[in-house]
């Protein structure tokens, strides 16, 4: 895939939250199918359209939602940040988890203030539904308190905090990784966990300033071997990009990676796909085609490729059936105002300063 001297930082922005969307979407109806049965009612190369699962084609699921609260929380720090200077960042991130949570119909303990628990995305309808949200993520933010590297809630390392940290590769201004980092951390605690999910926000803040997609992997392993408790993570990649260069790109080599429930899978899944199939389509169906966690993977595949190539690449007819497709760009086109706005806040109506 090459990628176009014309792509604008929105390109790039617009691509990694609808991409991030559409392979959730193409995943979500494969999800726990053993392969074999995949590959007998799709083919060898996966489905490729959206279709009815346990919700109707082109409905994502909790990987798409806590990403587009994650991107509220972006864009609410930054505005703190240019109107305070001195609020703690991870809080106003726990505050963003705390809406999503109330959206599948949870409250965090002790926690009541509506400014706190709503906004204009909590509002959205179809946000509200209960999309098989993990039950590490739910249980770690009911508890109202607040997960950090240093004092984690559990020994999750599961792959919710992988896939929906990718706004903070796009538009964080400090340190990515770890803002990925503690960002994961505030539902997942074991180290493998929020490693990867630095390793995720890093690999989308080279992307989205130009690199290409294996430098950019060889630089999040690069600050990840910076931290203890790496072996897993920077492991896993190791296959990714071992395999990339000896596969041909089929399901059976992305088995063999593991089953994505699991941070550093997850991630290892999504980086070989779009570094050895030949186009946006093709790296989701193959990323969503394996007998594991097929919406997680093909979410950070479509987020990763959407970030590297921009919006044009995804399919016309995937974006056409995708759920809430305008919230979703508007999303993306605020995290990028938000961004570039020259630490001036942004839209404070729709995104007050806490």
């Amino acid at each position: 895939m090459s990628t176009s001297s014309k792509l604008t930082t929105l390109d790039r922005f617009r691509g990694c939250l609808l991409g991030g969307a559409v392979g959730d979407a193409l995943g979500a109806p494969v999800e726990f199918l053993p392969l074999d049965e995949i590959v007998q009612t799709y083919g060898p190369d996966g489905p490729a359209d959206l279709v009815d699962g346990a919700f109707p084609a082109g409905s994502f699921t909790d990987d798409t939602q806590m990403t587009l609260f994650v991107a509220e929380g972006v864009i609410r720090s930054l505005n703190s940040w240019a109107k305070h200077g001195d609020v703690p960042p991870i809080e106003v991130f726990l505050d963003a988890h705390w809406r999503w949570l109330t959206t599948q119909g949870s409250y965090p303990f002790g926690v009541d203030e509506e400014k706190v628990l709503s906004s204009w995305l909590t509002g959205v309808r179809e946000l509200n539904e209960e999309r098989a949200a993990g039950e590490t993520c739910i249980t770690a933010l009911k508890s109202g308190e607040i997960g950090t590297l240093e004092n984690p809630l559990n020994d999750s390392k599961g792959c919710g905090g992988v896939m929906r940290v990718a706004p903070v590769g796009l538009a964080w201004p400090g340190d990515s990784f770890l803002c990925g980092c503690e960002v994961a951390a505030l539902t997942h605690g074991h180290p493998t966990g929020w490693l990867a999910s630095g390793c995720m926000a890093r690999i989308i803040h080279e992307l989205v300033t130009g690199v290409e997609l294996e430098p950019a992997v060889e630089r999040a392993m690069a600050e990840l071997e910076n931290y203890p408790d790496n072996e897993e993570t920077l492991s896993a990649l190791e296959h990714a990009l071992a395999f990339e260069a000896l596969g041909i790109g089929n399901a059976e080599e992305v088995e063999c990676l593991g089953g994505g429930w699991i941070a550093e899978q997850a991630l290892a899944i999504a980086v070989f796909c779009a570094l050895i199939a030949p186009d946006f389509e093709s790296a989701v169906r193959l990323a969503v085609t394996h007998s594991g966690d097929s919406d997680s993977t093909g979410s950070i595949t479509g987020q990763i490729l959407g970030t590297l190539h921009g919006v044009e690449v995804i399919p016309n007819r995937w974006l056409e059936k995708l759920e809430l497709r305008e919230v979703i760009d508007t999303v993306a086109t605020d995290l990028h105002a938000a961004a570039i706005s020259d630490g001036k806040p942004y839209d404070s109506k729709r995104y007050p300063p806490e």
